[in-house]
């Protein structure tokens, strides 16, 4: 067996990580094993992780209800393909998410990843006003600071600037960037933060097969929180102009913002949803597109008969039946009372860090919490103070966030706040 000095260097020469160069010069943690809110390192440390493996793990690690419907499922089939075949962890797992996302959103379509199920509502609302006659409406209205995946056409709908993949922006289709919200999520709306928005939908709807961005909270684009009205007049200005809706809830979904469903902040249903990511609590890779039947209906009748994609491993039953154990988990407790607790928490803990000199701003919402600072992050510095205080935290850009699982404790959230205090602080 390697020496975990054999396996980092080993890692180092040939395993290329998200984000990071060949070979890998960005210290890296060998995990052993990981249980409830704790990641367990093979040096025998262990950390309080403090963004839910990217946001996923909504109830922590190895949990067992999430074990034993693997286990159930995997003694039956890990895997069926899903062209000509179907299966009851697929049609449970449609039916719940149905029963739980706006009622007009009815059909489901699975995917292996948010940045596919993206592209998935992308190409339907694409081929949906071809099945209408009107083929010239293919691009798309969105609007900066969003992040939508890697994958092509969802980079396309990132943010070409301040976003992660403007190396590719001679290759990518041209969307149309709205201005970014300005009016704060508990400020007092201001019509004029939509003018741009409503500008380009007036100028180019004829053009614009749908409107997609992050209702409420943009994430990775930079953690701001945004007022719901802004999402409710797009939604209404959408109708105006005959233009779909795409919704991605792919981080926001299922109770991270303090509502099952971020848009539920505006009261209003999109053409076209994306959830993944906390969808299987972070065991598997698992997302859904979501659509309503007047958008389904039109596939039948229109040229190619049929909607035009299939993933290899859609509607992976083993993915499925954890996933629905993992929602019928999430309606067992008051989820809803935890995330507030969470919330109030985070801003009484971080309120001192805005008076540190390195920290420009602080904001939580949900159970999401952004320092924002004056200057980039170095994250081959910063990791390791994390790291060394017990807690793991994967800074970005100018931030320092956590999104903490639900099942976080008191005492646990805070080692995670004073270890965010503690680092500022040093800056």
């Amino acid at each position: 067996m390697d020496s975990l000095e054999q396996l980092v260097a080993l890692d180092r020469q040939h395993v290329w990580h998200p984000y990071a160069a060949m070979p890998n010069p960005l210290p890296v943690f060998p995990v052993k094993s990981a249980q409830g809110v704790r990641i367990e390192l093979e040096d025998g440390r262990s950390l309080i992780d403090g963004i839910s493996s990217w946001w996923t793990c909504i109830h922590g690690y190895n949990h067992p209800k999430l074990n034993a419907a693997a286990q159930a499922q995997i003694e039956k089939m890990s895997h069926v393909m899903f062209g000509g075949l179907t299966h009851r962890p697929a049609v449970d797992l449609a039916k719940k998410l149905i029963d739980l996302t706006p009622a007009e959103l009815q059909h489901v379509f699975f995917s292996d990843s948010g940045s596919v199920s993206v592209e998935v509502a992308m190409k339907m609302a694409v081929q949906y006003w071809h099945n209408r006659g009107r083929p010239k409406k293919t691009h798309f209205l969105t609007i900066r600071n969003g992040y939508h995946g890697d994958t092509f056409a969802a980079m396309s709908a990132c943010d070409p600037i301040n976003g992660m993949h403007h190396l590719f922006s001679g290759l990518l289709q041209q969307q149309y960037f709205a201005d970014a919200p300005q009016v704060r999520f508990a400020q007092t709306w201001q019509e004029k933060d939509i003018e741009s928005f409503k500008r380009l939908l007036e100028e180019k709807s004829d053009r614009i097969a749908a409107a997609i961005f992050e209702p409420v909270v943009q994430n990775a684009g930079g953690v701001r929180f945004y007022h719901p009205e802004y999402v409710r007049r797009a939604s209404e200005l959408c109708k105006q102009h005959d233009v779909l809706l795409i919704l991605d809830e792919i981080a926001t979904g299922f109770g991270r913002s303090g509502k099952l469903f971020a848009c539920e902040y505006a009261d209003i249903c999109p053409d076209i949803m994306c959830v993944g990511k906390a969808l299987s609590g972070g065991f598997m890779s698992l997302a859904a597109t979501l659509t309503t039947t007047h958008i389904s209906e039109t596939f039948s009748t229109g040229e190619a008969g049929v909607f035009m994609h299939g993933p290899t491993f859609m509607g992976n039953p083993l993915a499925c039946a954890v996933s629905l154990a993992n929602l019928e988990l999430l309606e067992s407790y008051d989820w809803q009372k935890k995330v507030m607790q969470i919330e109030a928490q985070l801003k009484e803990d971080l309120a001192p860090c805005q008076a540190l000199a390195a920290v420009k701003d602080v904001r939580a919402l949900g159970a999401i919490a952004a320092i924002e600072l004056h200057n980039p992050v170095d994250i081959a510095t910063v990791q390791p103070l994390f790291v060394e205080q017990g807690v793991w935290l994967r800074p970005f850009g100018k931030l320092l966030y956590t999104m903490p699982p639900y099942v976080i404790q008191p005492d646990e959230l805070n080692t995670i706040t004073a270890a965010i205090y503690s680092v500022a602080a040093s800056l």
